[in-house]
C-alpha cells in the first residue's frame, strides 16, 4: 500500500506543467529571473590561430555581454528545435584586448580551461531547463554547442 501512494506521489509530481514565462525564440537560450526572460547573446565566436601551432583562441568582440544577470547559479530556458541542450558545454571567458575570448590548445599536456557544469532537464516536448552546477564568479560566460563556434554569452555581475 505504501508503495502505490508513493508511485501515485511520484506521478503527480512529474505530471505538473511549467508554467512560468516561456521562450520567445526556438534554440534562443534565456535567462530566468524571476517571472522574466533575458535572452542570452547569441553569436559565433571567431576563430584566431595562436602563437603556438596546436594553439587556438576563440573570441567574442567586446569587454562586456549585453546579457547580465546578478544571480551566481543561474537558470536557462530554451526552447528546443534544432538545438541539441545536452551538447551544451559553459565556460568562463577572459577578458582581452577589448574582446572576450578562450585558448584552446591539442597539444598532448595542455591545461585546457574545464566546461563548468551544468544538470539539462526537459519540461515538456520541447522546453527544457538548464541549471548551473556551481556557483559562478563574476565575470563573463559563453555556452556552446561542442564542435562549433555558435555561443551564448552571459555575464554574472
Amino acid at each position: 500500500m505504501r508503495l502505490l501512494v508513493f508511485f501515485l506521489l511520484t506521478l503527480t509530481v512529474f505530471a505538473q506543467k511549467y508554467t512560468g514565462p516561456m521562450p520567445e525564440k526556438p534554440d534562443m537560450l534565456y535567462i530566468v529571473q524571476a517571472d522574466n526572460l533575458v535572452p542570452t547573446e547569441a553569436t559565433t565566436a571567431q576563430e584566431q590561430k595562436g602563437k603556438k601551432k596546436d594553439e587556438t583562441t576563440y573570441f567574442v568582440p567586446g569587454v562586456s555581454s549585453s546579457a547580465r544577470t546578478p544571480l551566481a547559479s543561474p537558470i536557462f530556458l530554451v526552447k528546443v528545435k534544432d538545438l541539441a541542450p545536452e551538447k551544451l558545454e559553459l565556460y568562463k571567458l577572459e577578458v582581452k584586448n577589448g574582446r572576450r575570448e578562450i585558448t584552446i590548445s591539442t597539444a598532448k599536456h595542455a591545461r585546457n580551461p574545464e566546461a563548468v557544469r551544468v544538470d539539462v532537464k526537459k519540461l515538456g516536448d520541447d522546453l527544457v531547463r538548464i541549471e548551473v552546477g556551481a556557483s559562478l564568479t563574476k565575470g563573463q560566460y559563453s555556452f556552446t554547442p561542442a564542435g562549433s563556434n555558435d555561443v551564448f554569452c552571459f555575464e554574472v555581475f
